[in-house]
């Protein structure tokens, strides 16, 4: 499974990657079978400037043969942002692979 970070208009960072690499190997470890991808964006909707919900973490697992599984979550706090995208990510990821295995 690869993983793809996208940092828009965030400053990347070597903390930022290994935390966004260790957060969805994390929740993909036992659903990542069958994943050949999961693509990170990682915005500051308001552009440097400080508020309230104003970071964002959108992931999407592309499952093979299948649509891409899309999650995002937006707080104040880039680190939390991107640990509970990727717990919703994880989540979804298992949903979906329980329904298609009910098939």
């Amino acid at each position: 499974m690869q993983i793809q970070i996208n940092f828009g208009d965030v400053d990347a960072s070597d903390a930022l990657k290994t935390r966004v690499n260790e957060q969805v190997e994390k929740a993909m470890a036992r659903v990542s079978h069958g994943i050949t991808r999961v693509e990170v964006h990682l915005r500051d909707d308001n552009a440097g400037k400080h508020g309230n919900d104003d970071k964002r973490a959108v992931m999407e697992a592309r499952p093979e043969g299948h649509r891409p599984i899309t999650v995002d979550s937006k707080g104040e706090d880039l680190y939390k942002v991107i640990d509970e995208a990727a717990a919703k990510l994880g989540r979804a990821v298992k949903s979906h692979l329980d329904r298609i295995s009910e098939r």
